[in-house]
């Protein structure tokens, strides 16, 4: 179950993410790995997204008119 939710995680985030530009402004430092552990330093990044515009139209949709059979006369055909 774990691991259907790491995949489906990271299948959504790069679907996400291959529309924007990301560029690392720092590198990742993992801990030092002691009885006295200090903190690591996770990367940095600057995450530009792509400029999307929306216009709107008006469209004209024809109306049709129906005008409904006579039910006993269809059954008897």
């Amino acid at each position: 179950m774990k691991k259907t939710f790491a995949i489906t995680t990271a299948l959504i985030a790069s679907v996400t993410l291959a529309a924007c530009d990301v560029e690392q402004t720092e590198e990742g430092e993992m801990p030092d790995v002691d009885v006295n552990v200090e903190e690591g330093n996770m990367p940095e990044y600057e995450v530009d997204g792509p400029e999307v515009t929306t216009d709107t139209e008006t469209v004209e949709v024809p109306v049709l008119e129906v005008e409904p059979g006579n039910v006993d006369e269809e059954q008897s055909q």
